[in-house]
């Protein structure tokens, strides 16, 4: 994965490190202080009311309404919020087998959000990669009380999870909205573990800084490039954050805390700030379906190796590719694989897929999200040009996706 595109991995501190840290914020501590000397203005004692100059001091009695929105939202989520701990071999498992000693395990910490309650199961969605290669899960409810966790599925695409649990101690149970809905501009608040269940339930108030953004990231399972499409947000994501929910003021789930951007990555490891990004809820709400019905996701691939049409040089998109001025988003077919659907509907490599039915593919990431709306076997038009030519092809959707288009 590239340096500047990371996951909020898991929590792995040592002491040093969490000494260091400390150390960091006295020493900014008393630099304010220092600072602030230069400031201050003395007065005489004529300037001291008298019911002030003796006696003792007390807290003022008068009381002071101050719930806000995101205090209200915060509240209507805060008990489905959990903190999700990872246990997974050490590199030494098989030394420690063959001597007979106790295998070493290394602890890793994200979080995640209770979503459904049914005959006595507490469902959690959080993070693929927060649980990847675990062989034991448990779940720290707000309350503190740690649970033991069952994997349900797991998608490396979109780098998501469904645990259970037993629901006896689940009092609240998180809401989902409509992630299409959300505004740029509009409040968003993070809620997880940022740096481990220490810090568990925190919270963080920002904006939607972007509905939707592409992003290249690793798919775990496999290993490969994968494209995903996520919200952009200012509210602090931190390493621990992973998985758990990213709210409106109404205290609804509209995504799932998975990354931030960290470095520009173009060689000067110039740091960034407010960069945190999301798994919409309308995503995460057709994937945890699927995992919580089979166990994985089941989609449909088209068999090709594409490009953005937005990636290759105008002049080739008129010259080489024959395109309209008009059509200036799409996916370039770079190569049809021998399994391929699209080999018996005519479209050949060089052509540009415009629709899925009626649905726009301006980019890969959308034809991705596009094809995630079909069923295994299902009928579906593709709108395509070919050497300039507009033409439409019914395909029947047979190929299962490994990951890849």
């Amino acid at each position: 994965m590239n340096t500047d595109k990371k996951h909020e991995q898991p929590v792995k501190l040592t002491v040093r490190q969490i000494f260091v840290t400390g150390l960091v914020g006295g020493i900014l501590g008393s630099g304010l202080v220092v600072g602030g000397v230069a400031t201050y203005q003395h007065f005489s004692n004529s300037a001291v009311t008298p019911d002030n100059a003796v006696g003792t001091t007390h807290t003022a009695r008068m009381k002071v309404n101050i719930s806000t929105q995101a205090t209200r939202a915060f509240d209507k989520v805060k008990g489905a919020v959990v903190s999700v701990t990872a246990y997974s071999p050490g590199n030494n498992d098989t030394l420690q087998a063959l001597l007979g000693g106790t295998q070493e395990t290394t602890e890793s910490e994200g979080s995640g959000v209770i979503y459904k309650k049914a005959n006595g199961t507490a469902f959690i969605v959080t993070n693929n990669h927060v649980i990847h290669g675990a062989k034991q899960v448990n779940v720290i409810l707000s309350s503190g009380k740690k649970l033991p966790a069952k994997v349900v599925g797991t998608d490396g695409v979109t780098d998501l999870a469904v645990l259970k649990i037993n629901g006896q101690d689940v009092h609240q149970v998180a809401t989902f909205a409509d992630s299409n809905a959300i505004k740029v501009g509009q409040p968003a608040l993070a809620i997880g573990s940022p740096l481990g269940s220490k810090y568990a339930t925190s919270l963080t108030e920002g904006i939607i800084s972007a509905k939707k953004r592409t992003m290249t990231v690793k798919n775990e399972d496999n290993g490969q490039p994968a494209q995903a499409t996520v919200i952009q947000t200012d509210a602090a994501i931190n390493p621990g954050n992973s998985g758990g929910p990213l709210i409106n003021v109404a205290g609804q789930v509209v995504g799932i805390n998975s990354m931030k951007l960290a470095s520009t990555g173009n060689g000067s490891d110039t740091p960034v700030e407010g960069m945190g990004f999301a798994i919409p809820s309308n995503e995460v709400v057709t994937i945890i379906n699927q995992l919580t019905t089979h166990g994985k996701v089941i989609r449909p691939a088209l068999g090709i190796e594409a490009a953005n049409l937005s990636s290759v040089p105008v002049s080739q998109q008129q010259d080489t590719l024959k395109l309209p001025d008009n059509v200036t988003k799409g996916v370039v077919v770079m190569k049809i694989k021998d399994n391929s659907p699209l080999r018996d509907a005519g479209i050949k490599s060089g052509d540009v897929i415009t629709k899925i039915g009626d649905a726009k593919t301006s980019d890969i990431a959308t034809l991705q999200e596009v094809l995630d709306q079909h069923k295994l076997g299902s009928r579906v038009s593709v709108t395509y040009y070919h050497h300039g030519q507009r033409q439409t092809a019914t395909v029947k959707l047979t190929l299962e996706s490994d990951g890849q288009n």
